[in-house]
């Protein structure tokens, strides 16, 4: 039987409320429009259903609602469970359904998905055989050519984020950024949430492309959501002014696709498809 506890210490990270506002903060946008920009190109046309799997307390899902998507979230913390049902209650396009759950084992149907998300699931997955599970559990419930958009936290990134910000000071810093560019692995056993994060996994790109093979999935693009554009002094303050943050996304969307610079972007994205009928394009 396969084991879907959340690990304690991931559970204690997004129980101090961290996840519900933290796309809104200006210096963390990018992600978000940049996911957003992603998503609308890559998820079939609406009225498409939608599997948010690990979705959070629904930003992502909430958005694709309102362009005309079915969209059911699922998520294995209580807390962002309850604060979708709030948002989707208060929205004039709520969610298809909200529900408490893991992405090793989905409580939906073979073959009923057009598309699902792994926004956040594969880097808090430590192992590969939770992160093929995933893969599995994505394939199954999606339909012939359906699609997974999936995410993983670059394995590059956050040593020259850390370095920026001047955090390789704090105690276990070094130790940890030395053992995630080794191993993938990353901890933070003294629990400083805000600058240290939590257990996670960091991909490599071509990790990330060969956990979607193995799947029996066919790549069809793997992008950098942020680019280095995380890594700018000034990235708040660009992306607060409409002609500063349009300049910052057109050069990211240039590049999204460049292999050089996928590994300094904090987030990867892959695109890939299930074997059989045609893949679904979206609304771009």
């Amino acid at each position: 039987m396969t084991d879907t506890s959340l690990d304690p210490e991931i559970l204690a990270f997004y129980n101090e409320g961290y996840e519900q506002d933290r796309l809104a903060a200006p210096h963390r946008a990018i992600e978000y429009l940049r996911t957003m920009d992603i998503l609308v190109r890559h998820v079939p046309a609406a009225p498409a259903t939608v599997y948010d799997v690990g979705g959070g307390p629904g930003r992502y899902a909430l958005a694709l609602a309102a362009l005309g998507h079915r969209v059911h979230l699922l998520d294995p913390v209580p807390l962002h469970t309850e604060q979708a049902v709030a948002a989707s209650e208060e929205s004039a396009h709520p969610l298809a359904s909200v529900r408490l759950g893991d992405a090793r084992a989905l409580p939906y149907e073979t073959h009923s998905a057009d598309a699902v998300l792994l926004l956040g699931p594969l880097y808090h997955l430590t192992t590969a055989s939770g992160r093929a599970r995933a893969w599995a559990e994505a394939a199954r419930v999606l339909k012939p050519g359906g699609t997974v958009i999936a995410v993983g936290a670059s394995r590059f990134y956050t040593a020259w984020q850390m370095l920026s910000q001047d955090l390789l000071a704090l105690p276990g810093a070094e130790d940890a950024v030395a053992e995630h560019l080794a191993t993938g692995q990353h901890r933070n056993p003294g629990r400083d949430f805000e600058r240290l994060w939590t257990t996670a996994y960091f991909h490599t790109p071509e990790e990330l492309t060969g956990e979607a093979a193995e799947a029996g999935l066919t790549v069809r693009a793997l992008l950098a959501v942020e680019g280095p554009a995380k890594l700018l002094p000034n990235l708040a303050e660009q992306m607060t002014g409409d002609e500063g943050r349009e300049r910052v996304l057109a050069v990211v969307r240039r590049t999204e696709a460049e292999r050089s610079v996928l590994g300094l972007s904090s987030h990867i994205l892959v695109v890939a498809h299930t074997p059989g009928g045609k893949p679904a394009q979206g609304a771009v």
